[in-house]
């Protein structure tokens, strides 16, 4: 037992430290989980030896990365994108598989070992590519829209794969029927499963969900995943299977936004897992010692990959510079590779020698995948001729559009906030100038007649064109913290004088974007909160000139108000992350509390960036009390701040320290 814990206590630290620093510099954790694992494993230090109960938990992981990602899947979303994911994806897949297994079996390796391997190479990193591109703003360009496609296309191939690697593993004569019985077995269990089961699913999850019981909740959906993993195992089919199968299911119920937030816990720790053993089986001695091999699979795979996305980008009808962004972002390999090369040598279709060289070429890609997507701009600039032109013509149709405004307004984002915020103003007679990444909603517009661009804010170039050097104000109507800043920065060097007034969800970066450089910053939970009120007021009788002073007065006070919340089991409960936003927190002085009998100024709450809101004593409530309050036994004390200053401030009034 005494050992037992001592493996765990060194995997939770060495993961909490490498995870910690990827983190600080940006980096997917994933990859911190496979260094980990290279680290402790039984090839390097050898502090976690290798056995079967480590690879079976890593088993899970799998299983609750398959469940996820099916959550994820939308057949609306599928039909709406069907040319990108079966046209460009479809191909992708087919033709990078065919190329690589094609590579393999002139090298001599074989059929069987070609098709896995090439299926393996073929896979990109979801996790890597949507979280950069989510980053730099690119999901709706016409790039992101491509990538994301591909990436849920080679999700969808994964399935097959599943069923095809473990029937590879019988013998040449045995294989076709083996190959058939798993296919017949699969059709049967999809059709089961997704024409008779999704309406027992929608009734058993209502059935569960009348309990009103969290615990019974997530004690449902482990079962539905675990079980029906169980029966495709039984079946002859892989774990991975089932799990995908219980989250196509429940993806199409009302019920998946609950069981993706209740399942996330168990599937980071639990995939976090599955990379570590990845990570263990990699022989850093064996690597080094074939690192020119290493090297030439690594290049041989983006290579291969990358021209052609590129040519398949430029055959579906994209420029030159979509198909480079589009072939820079999926050159890599991803996470569900790794999932097949394991499963691929736990059933012995693999040599172990071979699955080391192979997973060290794609580890080093997927550590790769972040400077070329960093870069893909600057080498897409080199590379392609007409993308200077295009991006020209560009900014050229920024500023023709915006050549002869002055005293308007800049909006940054033109989806429905930034539209009726554009009505709004020119209403007023006020000009506006409007810049969006979505290409199709900017030719409606511009078909329309509306003053937008097709152009990205976050960039120096597009925001000169746009006249913000002769512009009365700026907008920016999406809520994106970090392209906000990035915005507010290039503004300092052109006209750090023009107002600027920024949406954000909630207050928890409020404080952060004034300091940025924000002259209006609108919290949306506020400004709901405002509006409801000032309904409430006004439906109760209260003159509407009062209401509206008010109202200012809250808004010129920058909220201070509306500020902090009680916390409750239900916000904790809650898919959104309050971690960042200020709460609200009594305290109640006892006889012995180190806060009685002394002034508010003398307590120094301020350096916990704690302040008191409001003191109740007996039946009177005070706002604001002033640094020369005295406090007295009894008193309760409304504290403002976040919960790690709220937790000291609690301790400093009552124990002192």
């Amino acid at each position: 037992m005494g050992n037992t814990l001592q493996l765990v206590i060194i995997l939770l630290a060495s993961a909490v430290f490498v995870v910690a620093v990827f983190r600080s510099f940006g980096l997917p954790p994933l990859l911190g989980y496979l260094i980990v694992g290279v680290v402790i494993g039984p090839h390097a230090l050898g502090w976690i030896p290798e056995s079967r109960e480590t690879s079976y938990l890593a088993e899970f992981g799998v299983v609750f990365l398959m469940f996820s990602v099916a959550l994820e899947f939308s057949l609306g979303k599928l039909f709406q994108m069907r040319r990108i994911v079966f046209g460009l994806g479809l191909l992708q897949v087919v033709l990078t598989s065919g190329c690589l297994a094609g590579i393999c079996i002139l090298l001599g390796l074989g059929w069987k070992t070609g098709l896995v391997l090439g299926a393996a190479l073929a896979m990109s990193s979801t996790a890597i590519v949507s979280r950069m591109l989510a980053e730099k703003m690119q999901l709706d360009s016409a790039q992101g829209r491509e990538v994301v496609g591909v990436l849920l296309f080679q999700d969808l191939a994964v399935v097959p794969f599943l069923v095809l690697i473990p029937a590879l593993a019988a013998d040449e004569t045995q294989l076709l029927p083996r190959l058939g019985e798993a296919a017949v077995k699969a059709a049967v269990i999809l059709t089961i499963v997704l024409f008779a089961g999704q309406r027992l699913m929608r009734f058993w999850f209502h059935m569960v969900a009348r309990r009103r019981s969290q615990e019974l909740f997530i004690l449902n959906v482990l079962l539905i995943t675990l079980g029906l993993a169980f029966i495709t195992e039984a079946a002859g089919l892989s774990l991975a299977l089932g799990a995908f199968l219980a989250g196509i299911l429940i993806a199409e119920t009302e019920y998946r936004h609950q069981v993706e937030a209740d399942i996330k816990p168990f599937r980071e720790v639990l995939l976090g897992l599955f990379f570590v053993t990845v990570g263990m089986q990699l022989d850093p001695l064996l690597v080094w010692s074939n690192l020119a091999l290493v090297l030439f699979v690594l290049v041989l795979a983006m290579a291969v990959k990358f021209a052609l996305i590129a040519l398949l980008s430029r055959a579906f009808g994209g420029p030159s510079g979509t198909a480079l962004r589009s072939a820079l972002a999926l050159c890599q390999s991803g996470e569900f590779g790794l999932v097949l090369l394991v499963l691929a040598t736990g059933t012995g279709v693999l040599e172990a020698e071979l699955v080391q060289i192979v997973t060290a070429a794609m580890v080093l890609s997927m550590l790769v995948a972040p400077v070329l997507l960093h870069f893909s701009d600057r080498l897409v600039l080199r590379w392609s001729s007409s993308e200077w032109m295009l991006r020209s013509l560009a900014l050229h149709s920024i500023a023709v559009r915006g050549l002869n405004a002055e005293g308007h307004v800049v909006i940054c984002g033109y989806g429905r906030t930034g539209q009726r915020i554009a009505h709004l103003l020119e209403q007023a007679g006020i000009r506006t100038m409007s810049l969006d990444l979505d290409p199709e909603r900017v030719r409606d517009a511009m078909t329309a007649g509306e003053a937008v661009a097709y152009g990205d804010s976050t960039r120096i170039e597009a925001l000169t064109a746009a006249g913000v050097s002769r512009a009365r104000a700026l907008i920016i109507t999406f809520a994106d913290t970090k392209a906000a800043e990035r915005i507010l920065d290039l503004l300092r060097s052109t006209n750090a004088s023009l107002p600027v007034i920024v949406r954000t969800r909630d207050e928890a970066d409020l404080d952060r974007l004034m300091a940025a450089g924000a002259a209006e910053v609108v919290p949306e939970t506020f400004e709901s909160s405002l509006m409801l009120a000032s309904h409430a007021l006004m439906l109760l009788g209260v003159p509407l000139r009062r209401v509206v002073r008010q109202i200012g007065e809250v808004r010129r006070n920058r909220y201070q108000i509306l500020r902090g919340f009680f916390e409750g089991e239900s916000d904790r409960d809650d898919t959104v992350d309050h971690a960042g936003e200020v709460r609200l927190h009594s305290v109640t002085l006892s006889a012995g509390s180190h806060a009685v009998g002394a002034a508010l100024a003398d307590l120094g709450l301020e350096s916990l960036d704690v302040s008191v809101a409001a003191m109740r004593r007996r039946d009177t409530r005070v706002a604001k009390p002033s640094g020369d309050t005295v406090f007295q036994q009894d008193d309760v004390l409304v504290l403002l701040g976040r919960p790690d200053g709220l937790a000291a401030a609690e301790i400093r009034l009552t124990q002192g320290g």
